[in-house]
């Protein structure tokens, strides 16, 4: 049998979490603080369909990705801005009696220095919980969202999206994405960096061009791959940037821009002449242009410099619009976390097990034994909860990522190789956790032995808050013990069951997987290990093994 369908089909309902159908409809905003601008979308949710309905839009240009050249850092003055843009956000939903504000930070954020800090900041000013997203995760959402609002009809579609920060492509047929990435070619980005005249010179121009082709030369190299031979495909677009080169060719062609967009096109020589265009005008003169907005007019050179050089790399004719994206997108995959969703996004749910899997065949891993690691951290956490711990139904999901995951740092070096460990989760690209979850699994795993927590360790105080911290230590703690009681990794205990005689006690009943079996060097391991446990939960441990 395949090890990882044997360890997806043992684990069953990871999180743990009892989800039923609801009947009544919901109202959800959904906010995606990118480099560009803050954007919102309000929904309301019809579980019974599913689907869900845009009710309310909102945007607001803030232009975070104008980071601090010197230092890297966000501006205070731009932090200030988007404070206060997210403040309004709340008003509004609050407004249409939203149930939940789901918020995500893309790349702006990331790639600052202090981004982290200011979620946090967010969090004690707005009472806000912001999720920081990878490129990949942010792709993979990208292409839920564009899921929810078109038809692919089992077609191989190129999905671009540009952003302030980066562009992400996807290469997708209706069903699991084929391919995904994340580049740092964005408006904004280009054209802070790398365009001063105006009109552009050209040799910026040149210079620019040169540069998005290089950038973007590996992942469609990549994406290619994934092509079969002979494959028809068709590109389509999202983000404002796209949505803008619509709006003016429609204008001028139509007389009228359709609504919704989703569907337009635009063939490459539409591109190329409105390319040319820009190229020759200055910022006035583009702010003239009907349906290209000031702010839009500054960046918008850079932004169609990036499709156009797409599609000339691709050799793709025309592009098709989309207008849903990563803000619907954080919608679909709330309604996959929640089990609201049946229909042909239903393998979408399973997205974190699987990367974590590949993760671990990736690394050469011994599955048997990290399924038996996870199966057994996961039983302690069962029959510990509410007892030992308040830890939810996510939190047991990281707990088995982090568990199965453990050993990885092997693959690098023995020695060591618990903080190996938490550098390649950290960098691993796991798909469909936030950046958040994904620094919680890697901490877990990295205290699987050795000295516990500490506040001088670089990855702990990456940690945004107390509870995340107090969550590491308990995981961590729970970790420790499933790791001993595997210690020669053969399987030689078959289960474990959990006693409270009193308050300070917890009775581990073992149970051999073979009668004559004594499990000495088990009960050995577990009496090194035990140490943490019982300092972390102020608990004694007592192992017992049953006939």
């Amino acid at each position: 049998m395949d090890t990882r369908a044997m360890v997806s089909i043992k684990s069953g309902n990871l999180r743990g979490d009892v989800i039923s159908s609801q009947d009544s409809d919901r109202i959800l905003a959904a906010i995606d603080i990118g480099t560009n601008s803050i954007h919102m979308v309000i929904v309301r949710v019809q579980p019974q369909l599913p689907t869900f309905t845009i009710i309310a839009r909102e945007r607001d240009t803030v232009r975070l990705g104008d980071r601090c050249f010197q230092t890297g850092n966000l501006k205070p003055e731009l932090m200030e801005r988007a404070l206060a843009s997210l403040s309004r956000c709340q008003q509004l939903a609050a407004s249409y009696n939203a149930d939940h504000i789901i918020a995500v930070a893309t790349s702006a954020v990331r790639e600052a220095s202090n981004g982290r800090a200011f979620i946090q900041q967010i969090q004690q000013e707005l009472n806000l919980s912001v999720d920081l997203i990878s490129g990949q995760e942010e792709a993979r959402r990208i292409y839920l969202g564009v899921l929810s609002g078109m038809e692919l009809n089992n077609r191989p579609h190129i999905i671009i999206d540009i952003g302030g920060g980066s562009t992400e492509l996807i290469l997708g047929d209706s069903h699991e994405p084929r391919f995904l990435s994340s580049t740092k070619v964005g408006a904004v980005r280009l054209s802070a960096e790398y365009v001063t005249t105006d009109p552009i010179s050209d040799q910026e121009y040149q210079y620019l061009h040169a540069y998005i082709q290089g950038m973007l030369e590996r992942p469609i190299d990549e994406l290619k791959a994934f092509l079969k031979k002979g494959e028809m495909v068709q590109l389509l677009g999202t983000s404002g940037t796209i949505e803008t080169l619509a709006n003016i060719h429609a204008r001028e062609k139509l007389g009228v821009v359709p609504s919704p967009l989703t569907g337009y096109q635009l063939t490459r020589n539409d591109v190329t002449d409105l390319l040319q265009r820009f190229r020759t005008l200055n910022y006035q003169q583009r702010c003239e242009i009907p349906g290209l907005s000031t702010q839009r007019a500054e960046i918008i050179l850079a932004g169609t410099m990036i499709i156009h050089t797409v599609m000339m790399m691709l050799d793709l004719d025309s592009l098709v619009i989309g207008e849903r994206a990563l803000r619907e997108g954080i919608i679909v995959d709330w309604m996959l976390a929640h089990g609201l969703i049946e229909d042909r996004l239903k393998y979408q749910d399973s997205v974190r097990q699987r990367s974590v899997l590949d993760i671990a065949q990736k690394y050469q891993l011994d599955m048997p034994y990290a399924d038996r690691t996870a199966s057994f951290a996961l039983s302690i956490f069962d029959q510990t909860q509410g007892r030992l711990h308040q830890a939810t139904g996510n939190d047991r999901e990281l707990l088995w990522a982090a568990a199965l995951l453990h050993n990885c740092g092997v693959f690098i070096s023995h020695s060591s190789h618990h903080k190996h460990s938490y550098y390649m989760i950290r960098h691993a690209e796991l798909l469909g956790f936030t950046e958040t979850e994904i620094e919680i699994i890697a901490n877990i795993a990295r205290y699987h032995r050795k000295a516990p927590p500490k506040k001088k360790h670089e990855g702990y105080q990456n940690l945004l808050t107390k509870d995340q911290r107090i969550l590491v230590s308990q995981m961590s703690a729970i970790l420790r013990v499933a790791v001993a009681l595997d210690r020669r990794q053969i399987g030689a205990i078959k289960a474990i069951k959990c006693y409270f005689p009193t308050s300070a006690e917890l009775i581990l009943e073992l149970t051999p997987a073979h009668s004559k079996d004594n499990c000495a060097l088990e009960l050995w391991s577990l009496d090194q290990k035990k140490e943490v446990f019982q300092q972390e939960f102020n608990i004694q441990v007592i192992a017992k093994l049953t006939p």
